[in-house]
């Protein structure tokens, strides 16, 4: 039973003047272990000794308050504590993800993106990373202009020089750069404000208390590994054991014996990692697994899978994991992070709706005997006082209750917008509905709102999310592109479609048409699977190699990714050649088009 929470934690305006309060009332208490491999435990840190290294990181940075510092570290308590040196000091964090040594170029010029936006001049790591990147032999101007600092070596008697900076609630805690294309990263602003009012918000809504725990894998600088794997830990003053993310997908089962064998409460992870643990944890190794303490099993980041819902409460019901222990949830970092979660305790619920109604933008239940259904997962009841809105995002105007638009959010947990894009700001957080209504918080994800619960059906953006990770199609487009020069540049479209519950990456690609006769259709397919496999560490679902004109622009002469998409699922495309990994998706979309084909054949002849 989740005992209520005292309200401490509210008196507080910033990070700091929590962390402080910790440090002095829970000076012995564990606030973060480091498990390393996801079982022994490393380093770990109470809330005196955290306390006491921020104080002296933050002394390595006292003068440079407002500047902006890369946080690059391997997951663990080190990146905690330098986090907390950067709020110590009034310094901008910037969590990124660390290089690494096997996928240096590719990892390295979305970090030069960042830095160059957000202009930083610090970067805070360890020694090992520091001289990965030195020793590299890459080009890499910025880093040489930046002040490095190995946090893992500072002097720990500079902590009692520390004042406190006496920060506004208002001043940024630090900048969360979406997972986006490489070329046009967005820092979205999140102040000490932020994260206080959404630390109170999770509190009450996902049911945390004063006998909590949580167990973490999920990314540092991903917004629901900080918010809710990291920080909230410290606002309820609970121990947060942290896990690596490789730990994790090398040995699935860790996750699930460390939630049991510290008595974990609350952990999160996107749909695919309950997927991976029911097809990598085998029956003989559940023996002694103990997740009856786990209550409230986050389910968010990506689109819930039903079925895999299901697969996971069937394998390991017998080890005490209780139906409602799931929690769906959706959110995105602009709004700190969620925006709607399912209570502790409570059922999740799964509707089945008609398909065929769902694909015009309406709901409507599936008839029981109805072969249409698209089963879809509540993501839970609104955030405590979150306000959501359900809008067409062409007129703006609020739709009605049956039909599918637009989530809009307004709530003080909102971001105070994108670092240095002020025209990107007011488009994404200064929408008003028609007849005034507003400001709101577009998220570009669509949806509807039903007795009191959030669905999310599908997103107007072209961001395509598997197994947990955000991939902009004009990133994947640009590496077929560039496999061989029979393809058409700038003429090739990316996208996902839904295939037994789970989203799957299709290609379709324009060859030029005067080397189409040159083209070697098998070869060329099997160097796309494998160029996408190294770059991008996806699998694709389906290729087509299409002629010239089937990949359709705007006027403006941007790729138009969803109508590219319709006319794949309708077998519109004059396709030369393809491929799926489902022989008979590629088969099915072949048959219809000959089937249309030959029905207009019929109409000329008429």
């Amino acid at each position: 039973m989740v005992q209520s929470l005292p309200h401490v934690a509210t008196q507080f305006s910033t990070l700091v003047e929590l962390l402080r309060y910790r440090a002095q009332h829970q000076s012995n208490d564990l606030a973060y272990c480091f498990l390393e491999d996801g079982k022994r435990e490393g380093l770990s840190y109470t809330y005196a000794e955290l306390d006491h290294q921020a104080r002296a990181i933050a002394i390595q940075l006292r003068h440079a308050r407002g500047e902006r510092a890369l946080l690059l570290y391997p997951q663990g308590a080190e990146v905690v504590a330098a986090f907390c040196g950067c709020m110590y000091s009034g310094v901008i964090a910037i969590p990124v993800p660390p290089p690494d040594a096997g996928r240096m170029k590719r990892t390295l010029p979305r970090l030069r993106e960042i830095i160059k936006d957000a202009e930083a001049s610090l970067v805070l790591s360890t020694g090992r990373i520091i001289e990965l990147i030195r020793s590299s032999g890459l080009e890499f101007p910025e880093f040489d202009s930046m002040r490095w600092i190995d946090t893992t070596q500072v002097d720990q008697s500079l902590a009692d020089q520390w004042q406190d900076p006496q920060l506004d609630k208002d001043v940024l805690a630090y900048l969360q750069y979406t997972s986006g294309s490489t070329s046009t990263p967005k820092g979205v602003m999140l102040s000490h404000y932020n994260l206080i009012h959404h630390s109170a918000y999770l509190q009450r809504a996902c049911g945390y208390g004063t006998d909590s725990a949580t167990v973490t894998w999920m990314p540092y600088f991903h917004d629901y590994g900080l918010v809710e794997g990291l920080i909230q830990p410290m606002y309820i003053g609970a121990p947060c054991y942290i896990m690596a993310p490789l730990a994790f997908v090398k040995r699935p089962l860790r996750w699930l014996q460390a939630i049991g064998k510290y008595g974990a409460t609350h952990s999160q992870a996107p749909n695919f990692a309950y997927d991976l643990c029911v097809r990598r944890i085998r029956e003989s190794q559940k023996e002694g697994l103990d997740l009856r303490g786990w209550q409230s099993a986050g389910n968010a980041a990506e689109p819930i899978n039903p079925r895999v819902m299901r697969e996971f409460y069937e394998a390991f019901k017998d080890c005490g994991f209780a139906w409602e222990t799931f929690s769906p949830a959706y959110g995105l970092a602009e709004a700190t992070l969620l925006a709607s979660s399912t209570p502790v305790g409570v059922a999740p619920i799964i509707v089945p709706l008609d398909a065929a109604t769902l694909e015009q933008g309406r709901v409507k239940l599936a008839d029981a005997d109805s072969i249409t259904v698209r089963e879809t997962v509540s993501c839970g009841e609104l955030v405590c006082e979150t306000n959501v809105v359900i809008v067409n995002p062409d007129t703006c105007e609020a739709c009605e209750s049956d039909t599918i638009g637009e989530v809009w959010i307004a709530d003080a947990g909102v971001a105070h917008g994108y670092w240095q894009r002020d025209e990107a700001t007011r488009d994404t957080f200064a929408a008003y509905v028609k007849g005034g209504e507003g400001p709101f918080l577009r998220t570009g994800d669509l949806g509807f709102l039903q007795d009191g619960q959030l669905y999310i059906t599908g997103r107007i953006k072209d961001l395509i999310i598997i197994r947990g990770t955000n991939h902009y199609p004009q990133d994947i487009e640009w590496t077929v592109q560039n496999v061989s020069p029979a393809l058409r540049p700038d003429y090739g479209a990316c996208f996902s479609i839904i295939e037994d519950g789970e989203e799957r990456l299709v290609v379709v690609q324009e060859v030029e048409r005067s080397r189409q006769k040159e083209l070697d259709p098998a070869e060329t397919i099997a160097e796309i699977r494998q160029a996408i496999s190294e770059a991008h560490e996806l699998q694709v679902y389906a290729i087509a190699l299409v002629k010239s004109g089937n990949v359709l622009k705007t006027s403006s002469g941007k790729i138009q990714r969803r109508a590219c998409r319709n006319r794949f699922m309708a077998a519109e495309l004059d396709v030369i050649a393809d491929w799926s990994e489902n022989p008979s998706l590629m088969a099915e979309v072949r048959g219809l088009h000959q089937e249309v084909e030959s029905l207009a054949k019929q109409l000329e002849t008429t």
